[in-house]
């Protein structure tokens, strides 16, 4: 998806087949289950199928190009050993210009396998990028807390508590200091429960530079080699090169 100009609900005229763009959008949902590579993209022009315009279907006729030029492409699996869970976090705070609401993003490994993913628009909007961070903070700790207790439930019990990889140094600091609750009491309370997991050492909180941050891929249009970049760490590779 082209990073500029942003997508928008009034930025051009409305489509001619309204219809066609519900039917083709509604269609590629069932592809993101197993390519993680366009999930952005396909949250992003679903949020228009009640009324899309001439950009949305630009958009998704772009997305259908690439997916022609990318066939091949697959998620690659490895036997491996580890039971060790890692969880990419990040969020594009106020990324929407219609609603200002943020995207969330979360990649888990465990090992080196990819095995769960989401891209999503928050439900209420943040009024700084650190509690937009510390919401897909939240968001992703409840995912790796199920996934948890699956692989308990199949008796693989992770060595080692998970770690949650996150780019936002002060989303980091809320989550391990009380002290900034003055500070957070417009956050709604169920976002607070990530505090306690990591109080009681069942989940571990890293910073990691922006950069390497994998979930970059499922919150905001990237260029070409950034997004190259991180569809790679997505373990994501054509059929022929792999082979």
């Amino acid at each position: 998806m082209d990073a500029r100009p942003p997508l928008t609900q009034a930025s051009s005229p409305p489509v001619a087949d309204a219809a066609l763009y519900r039917q083709v959008v509604g269609a590629l949902q069932y592809l993101t289950l197993t390519r993680p590579d366009i999930a952005f993209s396909v949250n992003r022009l679903c949020q228009f199928m009640h009324n899309p315009n001439e950009d949305h279907w630009k958009a998704a006729k772009r997305l259908l190009k690439y997916l022609k030029y990318t066939s091949s492409d697959g998620l690659l699996f490895s036997k491996t050993s580890s039971t060790t869970l890692q969880c990419f976090t990040d969020s594009d705070w106020g990324g929407c210009l219609d609603d200002r609401r943020s995207m969330n993003g979360y990649a888990i490994y465990l090992g080196n396998n990819l095995i769960s993913w989401a891209s999503k628009k928050q439900p209420t909007i943040a009024r700084s990028s650190t509690e937009s961070e510390y919401k897909a903070l939240a968001n992703s700790a409840a995912e790796v807390v199920w996934l948890t207790s699956l692989l308990g439930e199949l008796g693989f019990t992770p060595a080692t508590p998970p770690i949650l990889w996150c780019d936002n140094i002060g989303a980091i600091y809320l989550s391990k200091n009380p002290v900034f609750h003055a500070r957070t009491k417009h956050v709604e309370l169920d976002y607070h429960f990530v505090r306690e997991l990591v109080s009681q050492q069942k989940l571990q909180i890293q910073f990691l530079k922006g950069s390497d941050q994998t979930a970059d891929i499922l919150t905001k249009p990237l260029g070409t080699a950034l997004f190259d970049h991180h569809k790679s760490k997505l373990r994501l590779l054509s059929i022929s090169s792999s082979a």
